[in-house]
């Protein structure tokens, strides 16, 4: 038994060689407030330039105007971001009781984004399909090769709702019995609906026939706290194991019906045209 104590706690400083540094301390109470900044830093350079064009574009009457659930939809991510950093700046000072109790307020937002999400999704397709169906001959013919577009953006779409549904679901089912696993997967989870911004900036490369360097993008996004969890513990966190080959394997089925005649048949079956 003395033998068996030894090995394990050998084992265990094995993986944790970087205990008691300042610098390790440091992080460890920092990483996860710095991938919320670096997450919000994400969404404001691929939507405010975008949104920039936009408004230039309804200025000029050039585009439609936003409808309003895409308002609340940005209302509504932008508060949750906001929220995901207070978070995690109140454990990183050590204020974990006024972290519980405005917790309460993810579990409101959380739900209330997956489903102004769908609205949002819905509400765009059948704006597209019915121009290009019903508007005048310069409209149906400027919007008729987009409807294609955005029956692949929803297969996109489906899947963001469910993952990002699904991890913060896990997130909350672990936050009392698993912090480490709760916070990495709050984290993981919200990573997931990056991608929206991420395909907005301009400056990355596309490919517009695969969906799988959207999901690299989404992958070096997360990287920072994964490559250090890997530096101070040397071994992958169990988050990680659950959530890596479920965006993986989703992100590999998506991409293999990408702009195929059965998705966009499926999409349309789905958005009821």
């Amino acid at each position: 038994m003395a033998t068996l104590a030894g090995e394990s706690f050998l084992e265990q400083h094995r993986r944790d060689v970087l205990s008691g540094t300042p610098r390790a301390r440091f992080i460890d109470r920092w990483i996860f407030a710095f991938m919320a900044a670096w997450f919000i830093a994400i969404v404001l350079t691929g939507f405010i330039p975008d949104s920039l064009m936009n408004l230039a574009m309804i200025k000029a009457h050039q585009r439609a105007p936003y409808p309003l659930i895409t308002d609340v939809h940005a209302v509504l991510m932008g508060s949750f971001m906001l929220l995901l950093l207070a978070q995690t700046v109140l454990v990183a000072t050590g204020r974990t009781a006024i972290h519980r109790r405005i917790g309460l307020l993810g579990m409101v937002l959380a739900p209330a984004l997956v489903i102004v999400g769908i609205l949002v999704a819905a509400t765009n397709y059948h704006t597209i399909w019915q121009g290009a169906h019903f508007g005048p001959p310069p409209v149906r013919v400027a919007l008729t090769p987009v409807v294609a577009l955005f029956e692949n953006i929803l297969l996109l779409q489906l899947r963001m709702g469910i993952l990002f549904s699904l991890f913060l679901a896990l997130s909350l089912w672990a936050r009392t019995r698993d912090p480490g696993f709760h916070k990495r997967m709050m984290i993981l989870g919200t990573a997931v609906p990056l991608a929206v911004a991420l395909a907005r900036i301009t400056w990355l490369p596309e490919d517009p026939h695969s969906t799988l360097l959207l999901d690299a993008y989404v992958l070096f996004a997360v990287s920072p706290m994964l490559v250090w969890d890997i530096v101070r513990n040397r071994s992958l966190h169990r988050a990680y194991w659950v959530w890596l080959p479920i965006y993986i394997g989703t992100g590999l089925a998506a991409n293999s019906v990408w702009d195929t005649p059965w998705w966009h048949a499926t999409a349309r079956h789905i958005m009821g045209v």
